[in-house]
């Protein structure tokens, strides 16, 4: 396979892309306290679509004024304030040919630094293994949290559908991308250690999808048949970066076949090397294995993929589009790079500490 190929157009949903190259939601903690996004925010995602890439997702962004927010200083999308901040960086985006979605978010048990409310919410009260995220502001263990109500879990439902209506009619992005990734809420609810329940919510890993299928239905109600809306999801967490899934393949078949008729145009698919196998004994990676079950959704690909081999390998399993994160934050303008022949840099580690806000490096002169 060619380079080429990274530079074909794909059609998300009904939203046209120039290229398969996408910015991966990465978490930068620069918003205002009160979770308004700045300047800051709009230079740094303006930069990407500068840089030539088809597409960025945005860090997650929370979405009510209650459990949702994970970290001090993460933007919302709770309120027209905060819509309209977004908007500022949409139209930046925009006008550089590029097209922007937003990741709408629920931190669950990992929440370590909401402006709303101290305690945090989860399937069940289950302590969540390993330790805040300094680079975040995060000191010691997780709290145990209060296991969510049916009524609780109504409203959050409710919640993502309101926030992802803000985002296309206030906010101006081309799309929405629900995180059921990385050991947020709609993970914990997926993952058996940190869901015990007996009741719709939990059970085998059909029930424990539920949750995430009952989001999706909220926002594809919502927005209507023609928005697009996707999902991202992941075997490991910010807290427990090397968790698998405990039925192998088995889980991959449910996960991604429920995916399948949900009423997502994409599924977001992160591991830590995209092409690698994704369980001891079977040869496919967790992309390939999302390929066999979705035939045809687009799959996005995440994971080391910044080196122009790695990325066209994961194309050959079948992913659609590959999403950078590191590769991104050290080459804004990777694909023109990429396009020219021009040396890449490598990523510089100092960029996420002590903490990993935005730093002034990081933006245009």
């Amino acid at each position: 396979m060619s380079t080429q190929a990274l530079f074909t157009q794909h059609h998300l949903g009904l939203q046209p892309l120039k290229n398969r190259l996408v910015v991966a939601p990465m978490t930068r903690v620069s918003a205002t306290e009160d979770g308004v996004a700045g300047e800051r925010m709009k230079h740094y995602y303006e930069d990407f679509a500068r840089g030539g890439f088809a597409m960025v997702i945005t860090e997650g962004i929370y979405i009510d004024e209650k459990w949702s927010q994970t970290y001090a200083y993460q933007a919302g999308i709770v309120n027209s304030v905060q819509a309209a901040a977004w908007r500022k960086i949409t139209d930046a985006v925009h006008a550089q040919g590029g097209k922007i979605i937003a990741q709408i978010q629920h931190s669950g048990a990992l929440s370590q630094g909401n402006y709303y409310r101290e305690e945090t919410v989860a399937p069940s009260a289950v302590q969540p293994v390993g330790e805040q995220l300094t680079f975040y502001r995060g000191e010691g263990r997780y709290p145990v949290p209060y296991a969510l109500s049916e009524e609780d879990i109504q409203d959050i439902i409710r919640s993502f559908a309101d926030a992802a209506e803000r985002a296309i009619t206030e906010g101006g992005f081309d799309g929405v991308e629900i995180h059921g990734a990385n050991g947020y809420l709609l993970d914990q609810f997926l993952t058996r250690p940190t869901n015990l329940r007996d009741d719709k919510w939990g059970g085998d890993t059909a029930g424990r999808m539920t949750l995430s299928l009952e989001v999706i239905k909220a926002v594809r109600a919502r927005l209507g048949d023609e928005a697009t809306v996707g999902i991202r999801i992941s075997q490991g967490k910010v807290n427990d970066f090397h968790h698998k899934w405990e039925q192998g393949e088995d889980d991959a078949r449910v996960v991604f076949t429920l995916l399948n008729g949900s009423g997502v145009n994409f599924i977001h698919v992160t591991e830590y090397e995209a092409w690698e196998p994704a369980f001891e004994g079977n040869p496919l990676s967790l992309v390939e294995m999302a390929r066999k079950y979705v035939p045809e959704l687009t799959i996005i690909a995440n994971g080391s993929l910044h080196n122009v081999p790695d990325a066209k390998k994961v194309l050959e399993h079948g992913a659609d589009l590959i999403a950078l994160g590191r590769g991104a934050l050290a080459n804004h303008d990777w694909p023109l790079r990429v396009q020219h022949n021009s040396p890449l840099y490598e990523f510089d580690r100092e960029i996420l500490g002590p903490i990993a806000n935005i730093k002034d490096r990081e933006l245009p002169v």
